[in-house]
């Protein structure tokens, strides 16, 4: 499979060129070398070539390693391996425990052997850079930076940061979803979606008891913000004076339109990717107990059967499809995917609108009405439709009379 060379970072540039705004010379300094090395790394192909074996088939075991605050991964020094003891850096442990977490999660929920589907190993480096204020997926490992301590924490903290990481390779392997435009932000929903259903699925939290946070431990304490992104709320994840509002648009009509270029983030993927998070949200609640055994299944078919360049729509009506092949046509599942479309403005293809209103009654749960509702309401609307073509049919026969 041929694949993109683009880092994956947790944490998108418009939060970080923020930074280089503040009034602290040591946060400013922090912010610009994140970008620069970011940068760095981004243009430098060799990364992923000094590690071309990384993917062969090895039981999805885990290593960790220790950057020692350098950025030469080469040069890094062996932590933690698989069978190795515990050591005390919390940054390794809570690195390793990640990637077991979200290794675990793919194999058993959905019978996946690691990113690649083949046991590819699981590499970690912690400690990456001085303050480095990110984490990110660079196609064969995770890197994760210690933060600046004054607004960002360490990175290997959030199991959903982890985890969403780790989601960007296996959406790699599964659709390659090119990482710019809609097909970009598709891309980062995934990865939240995903990254928050490992958080619950190691909680054993039901759609209603999670907090649909991503990122909610990467800040420092003196930041007022609840996370990077809100599934459940996008646009309300923080709002202070040091980063603003939560720019991300929660439905189509909000859409945000910047360039397709590192400066624009490829076409705000990171700002997008609201709209799909908050369909899955009110799928996942619209349906309700645990999240993974029935909208992450509809996901999940759903991504397996998408292309690089596949769009909302698209995505959608695959949505659509595939709860219907698992759950059954006209399912309570099937209309809760529906609605969840619909309340953020994409509307199912080849579904009336007006039928779309009706079946979205029939959703239990959630002030829902029942199923027996929302079909007895669809008979009456097409009842009623078919009295006002008796109606209009009548009227015509009449002005024929008439001519």
């Amino acid at each position: 499979m041929s694949r993109t060379c683009r880092l994956n970072c947790i944490i998108p540039p418009y939060l970080l060129k923020k930074l280089l705004e503040s009034e602290d010379s040591e946060v400013r300094q922090a912010a610009l070398d994140t970008l620069l090395t970011t940068a760095h790394l981004r243009g430098e192909r060799g990364i992923r070539a000094s590690f071309a074996g990384a993917s062969a088939p090895a039981n999805a075991r885990r290593t960790v390693f220790d950057c020692e605050q350098g950025a030469f991964l080469p040069s890094a020094s062996l932590a933690r391996p698989e069978d190795g003891p515990e050591p005390s850096d919390e940054a390794v442990n809570q690195a390793f425990d990640g990637l077991g977490l979200t290794r675990d999660f793919y194999k058993e929920v959905f019978q996946r052997n690691s990113i690649d589907g083949r046991g590819m190993r699981l590499d970690g480096y912690v400690h990456f850079g001085v303050k480095f204020n990110n984490a990110f997926w660079d196609g064969q490992q995770m890197i994760f930076g210690d933060g600046d301590g004054r607004k960002f924490g360490n990175l290997t903290g959030s199991l959903d940061v982890i985890a969403h990481e780790l989601t960007h390779g296996v959406t790699e392997y599964i659709a390659g979803l090119e990482y710019h435009n809609q097909s970009g932000a598709l891309n980062e929903s995934i990865s939240d979606v995903f990254g928050s259903l490992v958080k619950q699925w190691s909680l054993k939290q039901s759609a209603e008891e999670a907090d649909w946070l991503i990122g909610a431990d990467i800040w420092t304490p003196g930041i007022d913000a609840d996370a990077l992104r809100s599934m459940k709320a996008p646009g309300h994840a923080y709002n202070n004076a040091q980063f603003g509002r939560d720019p991300q648009p929660d439905r189509m009509s909000r859409f945000v339109h910047l360039p397709d270029t590192e400066d624009g983030d490829y076409g705000a993927v990171h700002y997008n990717s609201g709209i799909p998070n908050k369909a899955f949200f009110l799928t996942a609640v619209g349906i309700g107990g645990f999240a993974w055994e029935t909208a992450g299944r509809i996901w999940h078919e759903s991504l397996r059967a998408s292309s690089r360049d596949t769009t909302f729509q698209e995505f959608a009506d695959t949505t659509f499809q595939k709860a219907g092949e698992l759950f059954g046509v006209d399912s309570a599942e099937q209309s809760t995917v529906l609605t969840a479309w619909q309340e953020v403005e994409i509307q199912i293809s080849r579904i009336p609108t007006g039928v779309a209103r009706a079946r979205s009654l029939a959703v239990n749960g959630n002030g829902g009405v029942g199923r027996q509702d929302g079909l007895a309401a669809l008979t009456r609307q097409v009842g009623e439709l078919n009295a006002k073509v008796t109606g209009l049919a009548k009227d015509m026969a009449a002005l024929k009379r008439t001519w």
